[in-house]
């Protein structure tokens, strides 16, 4: 039976004490003031996530030349159209969640899902954004809670946000709605399991940083799982970390993709109607 969960909420406060990440150069620098404040003047309703979101909550100021800018789907094209108008490239390079804005050698992202769709922008996410000041401009970023759904299924051979994961929690602990969380990963609890006790490793002095009601109830669905029978459809979610990486389990393997029919595991009847 599930624990009771208790709710929490964001501390939501403006600062400007907030640490940045180190732009490649004073170029960058103008960039990102150009878009951002070109944003602020479309009234167009975003966030600022990424690399700049983890800097501020985590303190960690690393180079970067990226801005991530998450919007509601519905505002996506907005944003694009916007830009393009005002003289800037714009490229749409996966409709299903990624739409890019070009000044010359720098650019910035504009995202409104993630790539394996189970992640969508919503309301939720500006409810408990952060207000700060980035450049000058007053913006928000996303609060930790959408910062670490965010990145949890970012992992890939080039690139793993597990990192990006463990000091969110680490450093903003305190700030993450851990029932939210939950309820956003819901239908995949095990990756959320999964970055939980891979925090736990890493910093066995802080495992008290993740509340006990949430380990107990994840714990708890894991040990009702092995009391079942295996699914009898061969199935591997690998391709929602990445689809290269996974392709050949569901071209030469018979697995089922994230979507899709798969093989019948040996052994097992397949069972009609």
């Amino acid at each position: 039976m599930a624990s009771a969960v208790p709710p929490q909420k964001n501390s939501r406060r403006a600062s400007g004490s907030l640490a940045m990440p180190q732009l490649v150069d004073e170029e960058a620098e103008a960039f990102v003031a150009e878009a951002l404040a070109e944003l602020v003047r479309s009234k167009i309703s975003f966030l600022v996530a990424g690399t700049f979101a983890v800097s501020a909550y985590t303190g960690i100021s690393r180079p970067t030349k990226d801005l991530d800018i998450f919007c509601k789907a519905g505002d996506y094209a907005r944003i694009l159209k916007h830009f393009k108008s005002r003289g800037y490239a714009v490229e749409i390079e996966d409709d299903r969640w990624l739409g890019k804005v070009f000044k010359g050698r720098f650019f910035f992202d504009v995202i409104f899902a993630s790539p394996n769709g189970t992640m969508l922008v919503n309301d939720a996410w500006f409810t408990h954004a952060l207000p700060v000041e980035i450049s000058g401009c007053p913006v928000s970023i996303a609060a930790p809670t959408e910062l670490v759904w965010s990145k949890s299924f970012i992992q890939l051979r080039e690139r793993y946000d597990g990192a990006d994961v463990a000091h969110v929690i680490l450093k903003a602990h305190d700030r993450i709605d851990w029932a939210r969380l939950l309820e956003y990963m819901e239908v995949h609890w095990e990756v959320l399991l999964i970055h939980l006790l891979n925090f736990r490793w890493i910093y066995p002095s802080e495992r008290n940083n993740v509340p006990q009601w949430l380990l107990d109830e994840l714990l708890s669905r894991l040990s009702a799982q092995r009391d079942l029978p295996l699914p009898q459809t061969k199935i591997c979610r690998g391709r929602m970390y990445s689809r290269p990486d996974y392709e050949i389990d569901v071209k030469e393997w018979g697995f089922a993709d994230i979507g899709g029919d798969g093989e019948m595991r040996e052994g097992v009847e397949e069972q009609t109607p």
